[in-house]
């Protein structure tokens, strides 16, 4: 089993940024992947970003490329997505995701579907 906390949700004005934290435990792999997805009331879980372990290659989801950053830290077990100029569709419980493998097909990685383990989720809120 792989646990994974997240952090670094909360409160930020329109046009701020915030960085949220992701940090893996128990069996986790070298390999596979790291995402972000959200989701607000009464709406699907959005994919926002993903990275690989291996080589780093990340992804975006369409409302959040050129704002959003993803990176990990192998050391730390720990995965970020940097969000800048946030606005208020941007206000969701922001989840992280991880699976032990990278898939052949990368798509795979932008649905929830794709993903074996989960955190409990941060609230953002974006105050316009």
């Amino acid at each position: 089993q792989v646990q994974l906390v997240e952090s670094g949700g909360g409160l930020v004005q329109a046009g701020g940024s915030l960085r949220l934290s992701c940090v893996a435990s128990g069996r986790t792999s070298s390999s596979g992947a790291m995402s972000w997805f959200r989701q607000s009331p009464g709406k699907e879980r959005e994919f926002v970003a993903a990275i690989t372990w291996i080589g780093g290659t990340s992804y975006y989801g369409d409302s959040v490329r050129g704002r959003a950053a993803i990176s990990r830290d192998f050391a730390k077990n720990t995965g970020y997505l940097q969000m800048t100029r946030l606005a208020a569709e941007d206000t969701a419980v922001y989840y992280c995701a991880a699976r032990a493998t990278t898939p052949e097909n990368a798509r795979l990685m932008f649905s929830p579907w794709g993903y074996d383990y989960w955190g409990q989720g941060t609230q953002v809120t974006v105050s316009s």
